[in-house]
């Protein structure tokens, strides 16, 4: 709503595309009808039967945009590939909108020099325990004293 806002008032000169990217498990815009018991990981986006559906829906056709899924499976790898690639902790909802970038730029969807913009509004601490059981690593605990996390983040560090 935002872009199309920002549009017709002329901050941007050129619509951008919209793309929606749904959990396979809560897909309603792909399977055309509401989801009566959606599933997914992606708490955030665990709907149904949006109430802005309509909406959602011609902003993504007056853009000239696409709705597409992604699994459980790969929102979470790409949720983890933030963290450690860029240091951005998200929750799995907001990691699909990268998930869908990457995917469409691999595919020549995305055509090559276009500016993608992906929004992620939820911290990965809205879904700590989601984080926690996908990491190989063991955690640290540390007392709450600056000296001690400082140590134990410098240590750490030195294997990056």
């Amino acid at each position: 709503m935002g872009f199309t806002e920002f549009f017709n008032t002329g901050v941007i000169k050129q619509r951008p595309q919209i793309c929606g990217y749904q959990a396979t498990g809560a897909a309603p815009f792909l399977r055309g009808h509401p989801i009566s018991a959606p599933e997914t990981v992606a708490t955030a986006i665990r709907i149904g039967n949006p109430q802005s559906w309509d909406k959602a829906v011609n902003a993504q056709q007056e853009s000239g945009g696409w709705f597409d899924e992604f699994t459980d499976e790969e929102i979470l790898a790409t949720q983890k590939l933030l963290a450690e690639k860029e240091g951005i902790f998200c929750e799995p909802a907001s990691a699909i909108s990268v998930a869908g970038a990457i995917r469409d730029i691999k595919n020549g969807k995305i055509a090559e020099g276009s500016t993608v913009t992906c929004t992620l509004t939820g911290h990965g601490l809205k879904d700590p325990d989601t984080a926690i059981s996908q990491s190989n690593t063991p955690l640290i605990k540390v007392k709450a004293k600056l000296e001690e996390v400082k140590t134990v983040i410098l240590q750490n560090m030195a294997g990056v």
